[in-house]
């Protein structure tokens, strides 16, 4: 297991003889690459075809939308390697889940079949491999068609809405309308 790694990559036993600090800061560069995708100026759309295996699950939970072809597999391998999925990947995957069925995924490491995908939330669409990519492209040119700024703001209210009651995000809407109005009034 802590075998010799990747050239020019720190290995496990590099990684496990960092003081607590050094090896917070390393975790944290890698899940900085994944992080920015969830940013409110974007959104993501994951297209999967074959295995998406640990670090590719957790990619294409770091996105906002996932299009998956009919043989997509999803993976999270990690408790399985003795490691937990540090990618930022356990946040989206219980808010699109639930707790019970994440759980169930990540500790036993069983593959989730695209239609599966499906029906518990983790895919937005799936269709025929062969149509992956005009299906990932007619998602993101739909996307593109209303203005920027009130996608954006859809998008920010839609992230934050499950930490608020309800007054608050009624509170959240009349903050974004009135900042959307403004905009389009040019004030």
């Amino acid at each position: 297991m802590l075998g010799p790694g990747v050239a020019g990559e720190p290995t496990l036993r590099d990684l496990a003889s960092m003081d607590a600090a050094a090896l917070d800061d390393v975790i944290a560069g890698f899940q900085e690459a994944f992080t920015w995708w969830r940013d409110d100026r974007i959104i993501s759309v994951a297209a999967v075809q074959g295995h998406a295996v640990g670090a590719g699950f957790q990619l294409a939970l770091a996105c906002d939308l996932r299009v998956l072809a009919d043989d997509a597999r999803l993976c999270m391998r990690e408790p399985a390697l003795g490691l937990v999925p540090d990618l930022g990947g356990t946040k989206p995957l219980v808010d699109l889940v639930g707790f019970s069925r994440a759980l169930e995924i990540c500790a036993t490491g069983r593959w989730v079949e695209a239609g599966e995908a499906a029906q518990m939330g983790l895919a937005s669409l799936v269709v025929p491999r062969d149509d992956l990519d005009s299906a990932a492209r007619d998602l993101a040119a739909a996307l593109l068609a209303p203005p920027a700024g009130a996608v954006r703001a859809t998008k920010a209210l839609l992230q934050r809405a499950a930490g608020r009651t309800y007054d608050e995000q009624r509170s959240a809407e009349r903050t974004a309308q009135a900042g959307r109005l403004r905009s389009l009034a040019g004030l």
